[in-house]
């Protein structure tokens, strides 16, 4: 039993200061799928190191995307983490192999997730979900499902469901998106609203976004150039805007 700090920093570096390094790198399987099982930033740290493994020496993990599912909960989108965790699960959900319910509970249980997100996080999110729709066209019913939310009396996706594919997603709507639209940050609703239309084929570039805090957004606003927006259409005259009141006679605007 390692203390927690030591774990972490352990696997921070883990996959490209020792695996790349050691003759046998399989030696570390059972490290990391402990690591991997502990749940919370461990596990997240741990997702490196288990990419390398089961990319490059043929580790077998069966509940991988199980394990990876639980992992979704409201946290992740404000851990330190944020960018290395998100940058290995779409690797991990770039495959067009994997089964269209699997997807789906990614994309409904993320979209969930997002009704509680900084800003910063759900200009990142919203081009990854459109991502999985382009890779898994199979999913586009949860965009497109005839009547959508209004139809629907209750949501059939569960929550609270540990096996995606006992989830029911693909049985739903992406409502949450619809939410989104509404947004009080403008880019966020801006973001959200390109699903309305045709996704375009190419993929959207993600990388720039993974990184994104809320300063910078900040700055991006404060720096903008103001528009002078006119509260009046005629020329103030007097003192309370009238040529002939009282007021003008003994006061004037200079």
């Amino acid at each position: 039993q390692l203390p927690t700090g030591l774990y972490k920093k352990v696997l921070v570096i883990l996959h490209d200061s020792v695996l790349p390094y050691m003759n046998e790198p399989t030696l570390m399987m059972d490290f990391l799928t402990v690591a991997y099982g502990i749940g919370g930033a461990i596990s997240l740290l741990a997702l490196n190191g288990l990419f390398i493994l089961i990319h490059q020496h043929n580790l077998e993990y069966p509940d991988f995307y199980k394990k990876l599912y639980s992992l979704l909960d409201p946290s992740i989108y404000h851990v330190k983490y944020r960018a290395r965790f998100f940058h290995l699960t779409d690797l991990f959900l770039s495959s067009s192999h994997l089964p269209a319910y699997l997807v789906a509970a990614f994309i409904k249980r993320l979209a969930r997730l997002a009704l509680t997100a900084p800003p910063e996080a759900l200009l990142m999110i919203i081009p990854f979900l459109c991502n999985l729709f382009r890779r898994h066209p199979a999913c586009r019913v949860l965009v497109h499902r005839p009547g959508g939310p209004a139809e629907m009396s209750e949501d059939p996706y569960v929550m609270e469901e540990e096996e995606p594919s006992q989830s029911r997603a693909l049985e739903s709507s992406l409502w949450e998106i619809q939410s989104l639209q509404n947004h009080y940050h403008p880019d966020v609703a801006k973001a959200a609203a390109v699903l309305n239309q045709s996704l375009s084929e190419m993929e959207d570039d993600i990388s720039g976004l993974l990184e994104l805090s809320g300063y910078e957004l900040f700055d991006k606003e404060v720096k903008k150039k103001a528009v002078d927006v006119p509260l009046e259409f005629e020329q103030v005259r007097g003192l309370f805007g009238k040529k002939n009141d009282i007021f003008a006679e003994h006061f004037s605007l200079d």
